[in-house]
């Protein structure tokens, strides 16, 4: 009997753990503020609604010398997703299919360009799992400005929308799994000193 009590504390125990770490993740997803600050590149993970046209938006005004739209669809063409002045500077990234694929691909174009700081776009939802992968996959000094951007997916009441605390627990529960990763191998992703 002592052992089921034993058991039944424990559990109550790491469901408390959790619940506070997943609401922490959750105040934390939400307070994210973007950042005024010239980047030497905007790298927009694309896939989600109104990143591109966010990447593109700071891009223009001058915020990063390169835009980097990475995960783009294969069948798309630069011009459909950028027309204009400067699209010499704005490369596209067609294999990556995942965040980290998306780190891993962008992480050769930074390197390639010796770019030393990066604005990451990406949802509101996705941008601490994002800008883990991204802080484990790049060199320690490419500074990381996370530029989140909100979506219809996500709802400011939260606990009262099934759809967005299923999203969000997913993305905690994703955003886990890598820490516990990053943990076990630390710089498993990083560049090889000396190439890429």
């Amino acid at each position: 009997m002592s052992v089921l009590k034993g058991l039944f504390s424990l559990l109550i125990l790491a469901l408390l753990v959790l619940g506070v770490l997943f609401v922490d993740f959750v105040y934390k997803t939400y307070s994210v503020a973007p950042r005024e600050v010239r980047t030497d590149a905007v790298v927009v993970l694309a896939g989600g609604r109104g990143r591109v046209e966010e990447g593109v938006k700071l891009y223009r005004e001058g915020q990063g010398r390169l835009l980097f739209l990475i995960g783009v669809d294969p069948l798309v063409k630069k011009g459909e997703l950028y027309k204009g002045k400067g699209g010499e500077n704005v490369f596209l990234e067609k294999v990556s299919r995942n965040t980290l694929e998306n780190a891993i691909y962008a992480r050769d174009l930074i390197t390639g360009h010796k770019v030393s700081s990066i604005t990451l776009i990406t949802s509101r939802y996705h941008m601490k799992r994002a800008t883990l992968i991204f802080r484990n996959a790049l060199a320690k000094d490419v500074a990381i400005y996370p530029h989140p951007v909100d979506s219809q997916n996500l709802k400011e009441d939260w606990w009262i929308h099934g759809g967005s605390f299923k999203l969000l627990f997913s993305e905690f529960y994703k955003y886990c799994m890598f820490r516990f990763f990053f943990m076990l191998a630390p710089g498993e992703l990083r560049p090889l000193p000396g190439g890429y």
